[in-house]
């Protein structure tokens, strides 16, 4: 008989007590890492459910009808919402734990002894939540890994495109020489077993990019920001460039002020040229694509590619960066080029943004935040 009193008690307390519970919980979780920047709803998230579910499994008071009241329970979405909070494995027990704790402290307080069979439908509760949360998350991590390793492949096979166009255009050329020439039989036999190989990778390529189609783009990007002129490292793009561009018909021009100084990952930022100027050359068959930047009053620095070649379709320009896109002549391409120049810019913190006229080329735009201003949206999303 007192053991059915004490749990209709403590059932009673929970109701009657739940802000208080909630409120504790808040103010201790805050201390872990990844919840001081949550706010209060998705700090929450499902824990209030929670202390219903406790409630009812109390006035029920039979451990054998716990498992089939929890079964539709809210703790599989609390575990999603945990990795999109970036939580490690070792909060989200946490914060289960410290929510059981704060019961127990309403209890003592109470004068309510948590023993016995009250004790174990609170730790059958408690333990059944934090399993479906983990088998969650758990889940769920292992499939953004092996999204982000997959996306990233595509990515890197989408970027060897641009030099194996060049090398396998050098290769062409070099034939053409050693054929007019009538060199050595030994080096024409070398350039043809370039070719092959440069053929090979070229479908190792494509197929990597066919088998990757369906991948979204919500990549995690590590950025290795520095300080370094512009000028320089466009010129030397244009340069490695230039044989993708074919002839002297298209005209590669780095109009980049020669003092101008940005603020970012290097790597990244080659990537997101090269994607834009090959972009530009494949549809400039004659003509000129420009380079430019310019610094705001902000310090924000805004880069350009301007092209005079077919331009893009009215239906198409608010679609470009979209995965997938891509024009329906270019049966060549998988539609990654521009998305990699939108995450990689967004990932610095910028923009990016296209105008064209059919016909009349193509303008393509993306800004890059001044060092403070990188600073300070660090700060706030750390806090």
């Amino acid at each position: 008989m007192n053991v059915i009193k004490d749990l209709t008690l403590l059932a009673g307390l929970l109701a009657d007590s739940s802000e208080t519970v909630m409120r504790r919980w808040r103010a201790q979780i805050r201390e872990l890492p990844s919840a001081r920047h949550l706010d209060v709803p998705t700090l929450n998230d499902h824990i209030p459910g929670l202390l219903v579910e406790l409630e009812a499994a109390l006035l029920a008071g039979r451990d054998d009808s716990i498992p089939e009241m929890l079964r539709n329970s809210s703790s599989t979405s609390h575990g999603l919402q945990r990795v999109q909070d970036a939580f490690d494995i070792g909060e989200v027990v946490a914060e289960y734990n410290i929510l059981r704790g704060c019961i127990h402290d309403l209890a003592d307080e109470s004068g309510i002894q948590l023993q016995g069979r009250p004790f174990h439908i609170v730790n059958r509760v408690f333990d059944h939540a934090i399993g479906l949360a983990l088998q969650t998350y758990a889940t769920q991590r292992a499939l953004d890994v092996r999204q982000r390793r997959e996306e990233y492949l595509a990515f890197v096979a989408h970027d060897l495109r641009t030099p194996l166009n060049a090398i396998a255009l050098v290769g062409r050329v070099l034939e053409k020489t050693v054929a007019d020439g009538d060199a050595s039989g030994k080096t024409a036999q070398m350039l043809k077993a370039l070719r092959r190989n440069v053929d090979q990778l070229e479908k190792l390529v494509g197929k990597v990019l066919e088998e990757n189609t369906n991948l979204q783009t919500e990549v995690g990007v590590r950025l290795e920001r520095r300080e370094f002129d512009l000028w320089p490292f466009v010129e030397a793009l244009v340069h490695d460039l230039h044989p993708v561009a074919g002839t002297g018909s298209t005209q590669l021009i780095n109009r980049v002020p020669e003092d101008l100084v940005v603020y970012a990952d290097a790597d990244f930022l080659k990537r997101i040229f090269q994607n834009l100027i090959s972009n530009a050359i494949r549809y400039t068959p004659r003509g000129e694509i420009s380079i430019e930047a310019s610094t705001g009053e902000d310090g924000t620095v805004e880069c350009i590619v301007v092209d005079t070649g077919a331009g893009i379709a009215a239906d198409m320009i608010g679609k470009v960066f979209e995965k997938g896109e891509t024009d329906a002549l270019d049966t060549g391409g998988m539609g990654l080029g521009l998305t990699i120049v939108k995450t990689f810019a967004e990932a610095h913190g910028g923009t990016v943004a296209a105008e064209s006229e059919e016909g009349r080329g193509a303008i393509f735009r993306f800004t890059l935040p001044s060092r403070d201003a990188a600073a300070r949206a660090a700060a706030s999303t750390a806090v």
